[in-house]
């Protein structure tokens, strides 16, 4: 099972993970709590121990800046959390390709409504689903779980994402792999913090608690 930490701000946030060594970190480039700038994330990816994949998030960003970040090495994948098309991903493929960038895995959000739309997004041209709660006018980060039998059966692997904490990951884990939906990662955010900020502890905990345990 392999973790992502979401939501990276400052360095000290990188010289945690640097110690803990998730497999994948998160740069948000939308909302406001935890948005970075382009300054901010090319200091934090300079820091950051190469082992460790940076996943840029998005919002509607317009392809040009996300290409851009791509081209310079700042992100290793892209994650779309937004509203984005068919089209509009057709469009990113096409422009990172013209970068020979064409390898970069595209990650698409789906804030969980119902089965049938997660289906319909097994559909669309990216790498992986990350499936998240439905909060109205927020897109990510609420830190609120949905209830995990809207996930279908899919083809294509995915990222759970919502609510997820050292204490409830292992249940709900036990739970998918019992049904046979495993995600191949779990992303927290809001769960590694306190008072707004990464926690180092959290940190340990949560991805201590994952990779010690079998299911």
């Amino acid at each position: 099972m392999k973790i992502k930490i979401c939501g990276l701000r400052r360095i000290e946030d990188v010289d945690y993970v640097n110690r803990e060594h998730p497999d994948y970190i998160g740069f948000v480039f939308a909302g406001t709590k935890r948005k970075i700038d382009y300054e901010t994330a090319v200091l934090l990816k300079k820091a950051l121990d190469p082992a460790i994949q940076s996943v840029g998030v998005f919002v509607n960003e317009d392809i040009s800046y996300i290409v851009r970040l791509v081209e310079e090495n700042i992100l290793d994948m892209v994650q779309l959390h937004g509203d984005e098309t068919e089209e509009y991903i057709q469009a990113l493929r096409f422009a990172l390709r013209a970068k020979q960038k064409a390898q970069v895995p595209i990650i698409k959000a789906v804030r969980v409504k119902s089965r049938e739309q997660v289906l319909e997004a097994e559909q669309l041209p990216v790498d992986y689903l990350l499936l998240d709660a439905f909060i109205a006018d927020e897109y990510g980060g609420s830190g609120k779980v949905f209830d995990h039998k809207l996930i279908p059966n899919l083809k294509k692997p995915y990222i759970l994402a919502g609510g997820i904490d050292s204490k409830n990951v292992i249940t709900i884990l036990q739970s998918l792999s019992e049904e046979g939906k495993t995600p191949v990662c779990v992303d927290v955010s809001s769960s590694v913090e306190t008072d707004g900020f990464k926690d180092e502890t959290k940190i340990k905990d949560m991805i201590s608690v994952v990779r010690n345990c079998i299911w």
